[in-house]
């Protein structure tokens, strides 16, 4: 049975995850602005699809990977953590972007929307690292069955990253015209987000498994 507490960090770490910029984000905002909000739910749906085939993989191989190697959680832990630290100099280095900056793209079908949406989300190395690098510090074999634990925590996942995300689309033509109008607060939004993220990847160091 998974830990009440273990459940409440995976989803802060998850929450964390969903606001920080990455190309999910940076694509539905772009195609938000630029084909209105239709075209990025549309997009959208594609997105949440991806989640769930990142949840699967993730979920069979970290079963597969805890029955064969059991030094892998602790391999994992590190790349995790290294991870994290990395988003984090991403959202702080001189020269990092916004996704409320603009990217222009040209008006698409509905079907090529969602395959976007899809392959946007399938390729997102972000996703793919968090499933395979910060999911498995929260698994205990202890606690049961692994592949019901990532299952559980996959959905977790889903369901904020996913609300983030519809959140965000809904929402980005305001969020846009306000970031424009006080653009001292896209350089406070990258290093709230670089301040967070660091932070949890020491605290995934700092932390010994139980």
């Amino acid at each position: 049975m998974i830990d009440t507490h273990d459940l409440l960090i995976f989803s802060g770490a998850a929450l964390v995850m969903a606001l920080s910029p990455g190309p999910n984000m940076i694509y539905l905002i772009s195609r938000s602005l630029c084909q209105g909000r239709r075209a990025a739910i549309i997009s959208w749906l594609g997105v949440v699809l991806g989640f769930t085939v990142h949840m699967c993989s993730a979920a069979v191989g970290l079963t597969a990977l805890f029955m064969a190697v059991p030094l892998g959680y602790d391999i994992l832990k590190i790349a995790g953590a290294t991870y994290l630290l990395w988003l984090a100099w991403q959202a702080v280095r001189p020269g990092a972007t916004s996704p409320f900056e603009l990217k222009k793209l040209a008006d698409e079908s509905p079907r090529k929307l969602f395959v976007m949406g899809l392959l946007t989300s399938v390729l997102n190395p972000k996703v793919a690292i968090f499933y395979l690098s910060v999911l498995p510090q929260f698994i205990s074999p202890e606690n049961g069955s692994v592949l019901l634990q990532s299952l559980t925590f996959g959905i977790v996942q889903i369901v904020i990253g996913s609300t983030v995300n519809l959140l965000i689309t809904l929402s980005a033509a305001r969020m846009a015209l306000w970031f424009a109008g006080h653009p001292a607060w896209l350089s406070v939004h990258r290093y709230f987000m670089g301040l967070v993220l660091g932070g949890l990847a020491l605290r995934l160091f700092a932390d010994q498994r139980r």
